[in-house]
């Protein structure tokens, strides 16, 4: 089964006080294990823009910036294929991000049919 591996930290401290060493490490684990389906680091959060909606569907508003009230910033994310939820939380908490105030949140990845 695969499951999203969202890796978030304190702003103040976007590596999670990780090393790039540790990051290379779990990253090679993850390969060598056969279980990597994707992953990505995302870029400094200045870069992001938001997108909204008006409520009557009229047109998109966009703001530089996500603009979020939270004490975590998404990083990045690994997808990872493995046989379920106990494995994937195991692999969660080997994550250099899980350390130092960061988390991991764990989501299965909904498969359809079509």
């Amino acid at each position: 089964m695969k499951y999203m591996l969202l890796i978030n930290s304190d702003p103040e401290r976007a590596t999670g006080g990780a090393s790039f060493e540790d990051w290379m490490a779990y990253d090679k684990s993850v390969r060598d294990a056969g279980i990597f389906v994707a992953g990505h680091s995302l870029a400094d959060l200045v870069t992001a823009t938001t997108v909204r909606v008006a409520s009557d569907g009229s047109r998109a508003i966009t703001t530089d910036g996500p603009f979020a009230e939270t004490r975590e910033i998404l990083g990045g994310y690994y997808v990872i294929d493995v046989p379920d939820l106990d494995a994937a939380l195991d692999w969660a908490a080997r994550c250099p991000g899980s350390r130092d105030g960061g988390s991991i949140v764990v989501r299965p990845v909904a498969e359809f049919e079509g």
